[in-house]
């Protein structure tokens, strides 16, 4: 995609507009006290079943007899870092990608295997597994021409407001966080921690499954799992939590 000066330098400008929430705080700061010390615990952490069970799978030849660890070896040293910068363009594909959607590209492409479902336990568990090796390095997405057009369709669901309630993302999250609705703090909204484990569910989830939950929350009509618009946000909410550290897999309430 070619982006002439004057597009460019307006998307600079519009990107570094001041829209993240300040001071940025991560999502587990909201949380209750046991959370938190579930999350800072990686024997007592429910996540981290996913990362077992994805450590697993990172050795297990699939499809045309290949694993991940013949093409990438020792995922501490290969993968250190690398979902970190998610969602990014894949070159092999030519378009805007989220982890999940590189580690199924992945599979079909060098692996010669069926894509894994969403929110599976295998792709949760590959997933949690590679953006682990990334855990404490700070979110650093890349936000550049290639991803203008994700980034403002995210950045305009971010503030449209849907639904029966006819709410927006930003009126809780950047306009409320830190008060309380019901028993529950508002957070800023931020997706560093997924897959996360959260107590409501009982199990591990993707990004992609809390957006919609809050559309379940808006009643708003709910977009499919692999749905543009949840890419969309997700590089929007990439470029707004730019800077916290990774905390997969987290745990959330």
């Amino acid at each position: 995609m070619v982006v002439g000066f004057a597009g460019a330098t307006a998307f600079a400008v519009f990107a570094a507009e001041p829209q993240r929430p300040q001071p940025l705080k991560s999502g587990v700061e909201f949380t209750a006290e046991s959370a938190r010390k579930l999350q800072a615990d990686d024997f007592a952490n429910p996540g981290m079943l996913w990362v077992e069970r994805g450590s697993k799978l990172w050795s297990e030849a699939v499809g045309g007899g290949k694993s991940c660890a013949g093409c990438h070896g020792d995922a501490a040293k290969s993968m250190k870092g690398v979902a970190a910068r998610y969602p990014r363009v894949d070159s092999g594909a030519g378009r805007v990608v989220n982890l999940e959607g590189r580690i199924n590209l992945c599979r079909s492409r060098n692996q010669q295997a069926e894509p894994l479902a969403h929110e599976s336990d295998e792709l949760l568990g590959l997933t949690a597994y590679v953006a682990h090796q990334s855990h404490g390095m700070p979110v650093a997405a890349a936000h550049d021409p290639q991803t203008r057009p994700e980034f403002e369709r995210g950045r305009e669901l971010y503030h449209r407001r849907i639904g029966q309630m006819n709410l927006a993302c930003t009126q809780c999250h950047d306009r409320n966080w830190g008060k309380k609705l019901g028993a529950e703090t508002i957070s800023q909204g931020h997706g560093n921690a997924y897959p996360a484990y959260r107590l409501e569910w009982q199990s591990a989830g993707s990004l992609a499954r809390r957006i919609r939950a809050c559309y379940y929350g808006l009643r708003a009509e709910m977009p499919e799992y692999g749905a543009q618009e949840l890419l969309d946000l997700e590089v929007y909410l990439a470029w707004r939590g730019s800077g916290l550290p990774v905390e997969t897999p987290g745990v959330r309430r």
